[in-house]
């Protein structure tokens, strides 16, 4: 298990990962003063004592010593690492992740593998363990945990613990056998295609078309915004940047949307490739989800990694820009032929507006027992947050949306097969086989099975994690660890320059020439292999289930 998990190593990574990363590293190997663990009807324990001799040097301790003969050199070795993989996260950052709902929705799945010796319940002891350890000066690690850890001892619940790591055991086979499947239906479409491989431009490289930028900012007055359980009349601010090509004629539009944590200006290696093709693009800027919102609840100025109201202001950030847009530059920019991208959060806001449809009462019981799935998909803990604004319609599609580009998108419980049908126009949804935080097969794979429309692509990175597309951050944004990102996070960017040009060429300025490029013939020319490229066209749910 922990070999799949091992890019998890916490450093500075948005908060939520982070906090979640650290206890899945720890279940292997957990302890207080004691540790006791409970095998049927045995008990064994050992001491924080030999624990933490063995981490520092190896020593191993008579008591330990019992244990350790079972474990093999690679075994020992991991044990050793995992008692001391620091996470960089200060006293404050930590207790508002652990106060917020996100917080405690991970605290409820690990108290109900870590308790206190006398069954005192974890959930309260889990926080005070770590928000003392955070406090100290020395760096927060398994063992400090464990020094800090309220009570005497520390009890481990084997069999939910088994349970836990058997499910994810599961999950990575699952997957596995699924990146295996497209991987093959990807390479039958080379073997028996036609198509010449001779190819008009290298898409990975920028085209020759000059734009210009501009930065807007907008404040959205009309908006009659969701609050949880009420609605109030508010404001929100908008940040944008607009590339505007030089064309003869008004362009295509594409809009870009950012994940959780990020800004307008993540993807603006993206904006401008495709502005140097000739369409003009906006990348925006949503408040509630931004770098911004993550800085201050690390300083203790917001007590959500992002309230649940951003579902619905998400999607209305992409109307009013559009809205705006249309208003003051329709001159410039073909507003009714537009194409949407986005990636993680920014992926549910991306296939919101082009048509996939929320079914509230069906989010409602697909969530109710989301806290036993969340170690597991992370992305739960921001598609359950539905549950929490009044029960509506929502509905956020925009007919001027004419494709919709899906990078890490979560969409299981938020859409649905029903959901996911609705949408009618181009679709292609990009996915990493080693994606943790919204996971490929729940998140992607699946919901491509349930798409209902002509021309529908899935890709695959293999290799690729959540962070691959994201380039390092700059200034004051939240740095993500080397070993998030995955094997070259250059190698998936040039993929995606490449595809987004492709896409959009095809499907909103109708150059059919472009269409050899969405096939498995192009990816096989530009596949590397540190990080290998699938396309499909078509999976159904009968093949991912066999």
């Amino acid at each position: 298990m922990i070999d799949h998990l091992k890019w998890l190593k916490p450093r500075s990574l948005p908060l939520l990962f982070s906090t979640a990363s650290l206890f899945l590293l720890s279940l292997p190997a957990s302890a207080a003063e004691k540790v006791y663990v409970s095998l049927g009807l045995l008990e064994i324990s050992v001491s924080v004592d030999s624990l933490e001799k063995y981490a520092e040097d190896g020593t191993v301790t008579p008591e330990l010593g019992a244990y350790t003969r079972y474990l093999n050199q690679q075994q020992k070795q991991r044990l050793q690492e995992v008692l001391t993989i620091p996470a960089e996260l200060d006293t404050i950052a930590i207790s508002q992740f652990l106060y917020s709902p996100q917080g405690e929705a991970i605290l409820r799945q690990f108290g109900e593998i870590v308790d206190t010796k006398h069954r005192q319940g974890g959930f309260y002891a889990i926080r005070a363990g770590l928000i003392l350890a955070s406090a100290k000066e020395e760096e927060l690690t398994l063992l400090t945990f464990l020094r800090h850890f309220p009570t005497e001892g520390l009890r481990i619940n084997s069999g939910r613990g088994f349970e836990l790591v058997n499910q994810l055991s599961r999950f990575i086979r699952e997957t596995e056998e699924a990146v295996t499947l497209i991987k093959g239906k990807s390479q039958a479409q080379i073997s028996l295609s036609t198509q010449d491989d001779l190819f008009l431009h290298d898409l990975e490289s920028q085209g020759n078309v000059a734009f210009q930028t501009e930065s807007l900012r907008l404040v959205d007055r009309e908006r009659d915004f969701v609050r949880v359980g009420v609605r109030s009349p508010s404001q929100r601010e908008i940040l944008a940047e607009l590339y505007l090509p030089e064309t003869s004629e008004p362009p295509p539009l594409i809009m870009i949307s950012h994940g959780l944590g990020s800004d307008r200006h993540t993807y603006a290696y993206l904006a401008e490739n495709l502005a140097s093709y000739g369409f003009a693009v906006a990348t925006i800027e949503h408040p509630g989800s931004n770098v911004r919102q993550l800085e201050s609840l690390m300083m203790g100025l917001e007590g959500e990694i992002s309230p649940p109201e951003e579902l619905v202001n998400r999607p209305l950030d992409i109307q009013f820009l559009l809205d705006y847009l249309e208003q003051n530059y329709s001159e410039d920019i073909d507003t009714n032929n537009v194409g949407v991208i986005g990636q993680s959060y920014g992926g549910y806001t991306s296939l919101a507006v082009a048509g996939a449809t929320i079914d509230y009462p069906t989010v409602a019981s697909r969530c109710d027992n989301q806290d036993k799935a969340a170690v597991l998909n992370l992305s739960l803990l921001l598609q359950c947050q539905l549950t929490r604004l009044p029960e509506e319609d929502y509905q956020f599609n925009d007919p001027r949306i004419q494709a919709v580009f899906a990078m890490n998108p979560f969409a299981s419980k938020i859409f649905g097969e029903e959901g996911m049908a609705n949408i009618d126009v181009p679709t292609l949804i990009l996915a990493g086989s080693e994606d943790t935080v919204t996971p490929a097969l729940t998140e992607q794979i699946r919901p491509f099975t349930w798409l209902d429309v002509p021309n529908q692509y899935l890709v695959l990175l293999k290799g690729g994690t959540h962070f691959s597309l994201i380039p390092p951050a700059e200034g004051d944004a939240i740095a993500i660890p080397t070993e998030a990102i995955g094997p070259d996070p250059e190698i998936a960017q040039g993929y995606v320059e490449a595809l987004t040009t492709a896409f959009f060429k095809t499907h909103l300025a109708q150059k059919s020439e472009y269409q050899a490029y969405l096939s498995p013939n192009y990816f096989q020319q530009i596949s590397q292999s540190l990080m290998p490229i699938f396309l499909i066209n078509r999976l159904s749910p009968e093949e991912l289930a066999n």
